[in-house]
């Protein structure tokens, strides 16, 4: 950087060049720090400094996206075959498995590690219930996933590891997709570019800056360009997707559990509330608004509900047993600890009070203690 003794013996000309260069270092400097402050919280809260998509491998034979095998962060650590959650023991009479099957709200990257992930929880709950077992899971959620990715994910990765019990959570990708090709149809999806640009991929700071640009545009737009009615048929795709998963869950495990969705956004909240608690929702889905994004979750858990009395699966509801606020709720749909925590109450209270889950665990602990003499 030029010093003040040289720059007084300088031209005009190269005093305004050495004065520029002096603020692009000064800001290049600024910039570094923040980048570095943004990496430091995003490890302290995530336990990895990174947004990317380091985590994840695309197997193009299979047309899945995988979670890497062994990757580990402070918060996030996946087994050798590629799931969220401790190794799997070779399997026994007395243990019970249940396998997890959905997308990113059932891999639960939000919490604070492990133990914490619905799953786990769950999985704990039951075994304290049953202590004569060994419970333990697979947590076969992959952040995108939609219905016909975790059919694929169950024939192909689940299945094999002989799962007694499965529940599935899914809506919100499945119902992304179905409301961007109603956008499309009704003509009011503009030209909405949700991946990041270079400078996001490579700068969490641009990262950051860029998606909440995004939110804030949204949710200043009118509503008069938005998508507030569905046709009666909305979710009727849905519906029949998750009968066939239910169904072919049923051929691999005792017991199908199916939850009904639960979301940050409610009725009763005022409008600013509903509009905070919507913004990853309208991220994703900028041609909606809180009500009826409200609506299509709430058609989709009607479908949910059919699909599952059509089935026999167990349902779960009291989706707002879970408060819709900050404190269990990192965005729209995914949960913090107290969320997380919440959600595996609902299920194991529902499941406990099962008597096919209490059949079941009868015959392990019978067949267990036959063996064992």
């Amino acid at each position: 950087m030029p010093q003040p003794e040289a720059l007084s013996n300088l031209s005009p000309a190269k005093k305004l060049l050495a004065g520029l260069l002096t603020l692009l270092v000064l800001g290049a400097g600024i910039l570094a720090l923040a980048e570095g402050a943004v990496r430091v919280r995003a490890w302290i809260k995530y336990g990895s400094a990174d947004h990317f998509d380091e985590m994840y491998y695309y197997d193009e034979q299979l047309g899945l996206k995988y979670v890497v095998p062994n990757y580990r962060t402070r918060t996030v650590q996946v087994n050798s075959i590629g799931f969220r959650g401790p190794e799997l023991e070779v399997k026994s009479e007395s243990t019970l498995r249940i396998g997890f099957l959905g997308g990113s709200t059932t891999f639960c990257a939000e919490v604070s590690g492990n133990d914490q992930v619905w799953a786990a929880l769950l999985s704990a709950n039951l075994q304290s219930a049953f202590p004569g077992l060994d419970v333990d899971y697979v947590n076969g959620g992959v952040p995108g996933y939609t219905l016909e990715q975790s059919l694929k994910n169950l024939e192909r990765r689940v299945a094999p590891l002989d799962p007694d019990v499965i529940v599935i959570y899914h809506a919100s990708n499945d119902m992304t997709g179905e409301t961007r090709e109603l956008a499309k149809e009704s003509g009011i999806l503009r030209e909405f570019h949700r991946d990041p640009s270079w400078l996001a991929r490579h700068f969490l700071l641009w990262h950051l800056a860029e998606m909440n640009l995004k939110i804030l545009l949204v949710k200043r737009e009118g509503d008069e360009q938005k998508l507030k009615l569905f046709p009666d048929d909305f979710g009727a795709e849905f519906d029949q997707k998750l009968e066939h998963l239910i169904a072919s869950a049923q051929k691999v495990a005792e017991i199908v559990v199916v939850v009904t969705w639960t979301q940050q956004i409610r009725e009763q909240q005022s409008p600013a509330q509903q509009l905070e608690a919507a913004s990853s929702g309208l991220y994703y889905m900028p041609f909606m608004t809180p009500t009826s994004l409200l609506e299509a979750y709430g058609r989709y858990n009607t479908a949910i509900r059919n699909a599952a009395t059509r089935t026999g699966a167990i349902l779960v509801e009291e989706e707002n047993s879970i408060p819709g606020d900050g404190a269990h709720f990192n965005d729209t749909v995914h949960f913090k600890d107290a969320g997380s925590r919440a959600m595996a109450d609902r299920i194991a209270r529902r499941l406990l009070e099962s008597p096919r889950l209490k059949a079941l665990v009868q015959k392990k602990l019978l067949n267990s203690m036959e063996k064992k003499s």
